[in-house]
């Protein structure tokens, strides 16, 4: 048993290695990913966050969580098509065929999402840090901010797995991105919902983003007592995870 561990770890992270090649050689991934969200934080902060009222005088501040969760949000197009692209070419069967653990190749896809974010959102921080984002948070609230983006990560990878595995078209493995971009520009990220008309207002305040984003703002903001946010945010991400593996692994062992 301890071999077989053994080699399913190696194998999985000789997948991850290749995966994360294709990140880093992949520019188109690198902007969207990276360079994107911080454009929109330097547009909105300095274009926009003058006429934006917050609550706060430190807009970036505001501004941060939603920001690193439309990074994630970009990113999750790119596992549908990473994994679509070895279905066609046969890359699976291929992988298969040798003696590495059945399911190592998926897990070094889906932890290529989980790094490639540590990644981005590592230096979207930095760039925040240098337009004037403070935080009091301890150690163990930015441990809480981490494990909530890594959740939050996990839970639309796997969601990005089914498409991946089961689409006949680029565009069909790619479309699970667009209602995922759209979810943070109808939430708190980058205004109040108390601004928004009562319909818009409703849907804001009872869809994951908002109640993430506000669980990541609370822990930034050094508060002793974060609220039930981080609950509801813990329970969406938890309950969208484990549905999402769920299904995802239901289709490789069906697909594969």
């Amino acid at each position: 048993m301890e071999t077989t561990k053994n080699y399913f770890f190696a194998d999985m992270s000789v997948m991850l290695g290749r995966s994360m090649r294709h990140v880093f050689r992949s520019m188109d991934t690198i902007i969207t990913v990276t360079i994107m969200p911080i454009a929109m934080m330097l547009l909105f902060v300095y274009v926009l966050g003058g006429a934006i009222e917050s609550g706060t005088d430190n807009y970036v501040n505001y501004l941060l969580p939603g920001i690193l969760l439309i990074a994630v949000a970009n990113s999750i197009g790119y596992v549908s098509f990473r994994l679509f692209t070895d279905v066609q070419r046969g890359i699976f069967e291929r992988f298969h065929s040798m003696p590495i653990a059945r399911s190592a190749a998926l897990w070094g896809h889906v932890l290529t999402s989980l790094m490639s974010n540590v990644i981005s959102v590592f230096v979207i921080i930095l760039v925040a840090l240098l337009m004037g984002f403070r935080s009091p948070a301890g150690i163990l609230s930015w441990l809480g901010v981490a494990g909530m983006l890594a959740m939050f990560t996990l839970a639309l990878t796997w969601i990005a797995v089914i498409p991946g595995l089961t689409a006949k078209s680029v565009d069909g493995a790619s479309v699970i991105a667009y209602p995922i971009h759209f979810l943070p520009l109808i939430s708190s990220a980058f205004v109040p919902t108390k601004s928004m008309p009562p319909a818009v207002r409703a849907f804001a305040e009872n869809q994951p983003v908002t109640s993430i984003v506000e669980a990541i703002r609370s822990l930034l903001s050094g508060k002793p007592v974060v609220g039930i946010d981080i609950w509801i945010a813990l329970a969406w991400c938890v309950g969208i995870m484990l549905v999402g593996y769920a299904f995802a692994m239901r289709v490789y062992k069906k697909r594969m």
